[in-house]
């Protein structure tokens, strides 16, 4: 059965935070609310943790994961990125977005995409996961909770509980989130192109 924390949304609680952290440090999924809707995360180099996160969202390798980051200083490290791109983000972040750029070397290769070596990356204006990128000191992989066969994301945390009790480790109760997940836009060509619109605005993109 898996762990649930109640983490206050506005002021999380340090020594709730040190246990979630550990948690992924020993190979735990975790549930979390974020910016947009719950996301399931997991430590960026535990291979085993990742196929585990693939599997309860019924994802193969050509579905991008998301790398939560804490800034831009945090994303330049996972993706290239030139001075346009660095404006477009710099504009955007935080915020409710995922971005698909192109995947620097220090991004294992079973992480990006297997054909065009992209990553998705995003900065969540959210404080309980900033709290644990901040006491981590790395990115978390993730992906937004959609269980195989929903339509929606998950976004209500006694829900998240009932119905992954036994597939993660961990469920923070953060509050209620959002319906809709991050807008998806990828800035690996010559004009940005939307991928998905979800919560955050694409007009600041021209899209």
């Amino acid at each position: 059965m898996s762990q649930f924390f109640q983490i206050h949304a506005e002021n999380p609680q340090t020594r709730l935070i040190s246990q979630a952290v550990q948690i992924i440090k020993d190979g735990g999924i975790v549930a979390l609310p974020t910016d947009s809707c719950y996301a399931l995360v997991c430590h960026l180099d535990d291979k085993d943790a990742v196929m585990r996160l693939r599997r309860i969202r019924n994802v193969d390798d050509k579905h991008h994961l998301t790398l939560l980051c804490r800034d831009l200083s945090e994303i330049a490290q996972y993706a290239k990125i030139d001075n346009q791109q660095y404006r477009l983000l710099k504009s955007a972040t935080p915020g409710a977005y995922t971005f698909i750029l192109e995947a620097t070397k220090e991004v294992p290769r079973r992480l990006s995409h297997p054909s065009r070596k992209t990553i998705g990356l995003r900065v969540p204006e959210n404080r309980i996961v900033h709290a644990l990128l901040g006491e981590l000191a790395q990115p978390l992989l993730g992906t937004t909770l959609i269980l195989p066969g929903d339509d929606e994301p998950l976004t209500d945390p006694d829900e998240v509980r009932e119905r992954l009790a036994r597939l993660v480790d961990l469920v923070i109760d953060g509050g209620a989130c959002s319906l809709q997940p991050t807008t998806v836009i990828d800035l690996t060509g010559p004009e940005p192109v939307l991928q998905r619109q979800g919560r955050g605005d694409a007009a600041p993109f021209g899209l």
